[in-house]
């Protein structure tokens, strides 16, 4: 099973690339980022057309987070548990059954929390704890699972081609990569770091400053497996290239092979 992670930072401006990605890349699952719409207005059919299931969790303008998938999708949930008064389209999950093993997927889009200190950081700092409460309930419950997405953290300075320019950054604050290992340390896999422990691998290029052209990368977009799935993981991958094409996204896929 494939299944792919993309930020692709507006469904309306990059349905185009979307659409000749999955046909090239032909994932099983894509859970989408940053779709920047709102629920009825996401073109669900163009997706069908393709042969996917689709799931949206959208908001107007901002955020939004996406699943199309090949196989059919049970026990959709929207919403990241924890804060009943949280309204911004960050998290989806749905279950997936392979030809062997059902899978929960778990889709995120975690804030940046940028300008830190201030109001945005301590909201990323409290979804990161409830994102940790939903990992361990999924720990607890021995699933099958992962949680994938644009993190917005750059976990290690390996992670970003120029470290020093990330210090005051709300990505790579100590308090926020501190927060992160928390989540990885109950018990998860960064599937990435698992198949490739070189750096030099991001999944993130600027729009400013000749990012891309200059491979001034950062790696803020994550793969976390269940002990159940990483079990089952072949390879995980990014296909940096898109990054090259006319009106990219500022982010690139990543993706994982599952034996499952």
């Amino acid at each position: 099973m494939k299944i792919a992670s993309y930020n692709i930072n507006g469904i309306k401006a990059r349905l185009a690339a979307l659409t000749d990605w999955l046909q090239e890349a032909a994932p099983d699952v894509a859970l989408l980022q940053e779709i920047k719409s709102v629920d009825e207005n996401f073109p669900r059919e163009h997706f069908t057309d393709l042969g996917y299931n689709v799931e949206t969790h959208g908001q107007k303008s901002f955020n939004g987070v996406a699943i199309l998938s090949r196989l059919p999708l049970e026990d959709v949930v929207r919403g990241l548990p924890g804060d009943d008064a949280d309204e911004q389209a960050r998290w989806i999950e749905a279950t997936v059954v392979g030809t062997r093993h059902a899978m929960r997927l778990c889709n995120l889009y975690l804030p940046n929390g940028n300008p830190a200190p201030g109001p945005k950081y301590d909201y990323k700092l409290a979804w990161m704890a409830r994102l940790r409460a939903r990992a361990a309930q999924l720990l607890a419950d021995e699933a099958c699972a992962l949680m994938a997405g644009d993190y917005n953290i750059i976990p290690q300075d390996e992670d970003a081609a120029n470290p020093d320019r990330w210090r005051e950054d709300a990505l790579a604050l100590p308090e926020s990569r501190a927060a992160f290992r928390r989540i990885v340390n109950l018990g998860l896999t960064d599937a990435l770091r698992a198949r490739t422990p070189a750096p030099g691998h991001y999944t993130f290029w600027d729009f400013q400053r000749g990012a891309w052209q200059n491979n001034d990368g950062i790696r803020i977009d994550h793969f976390l497996l269940s002990p159940q799935a990483a079990d089952l993981l072949q390879d995980c991958r990014t296909d940096s290239h898109l990054r090259g094409r006319e009106k990219p996204s500022d982010h690139v896929p990543i993706w994982v092979e599952l034996d499952a």
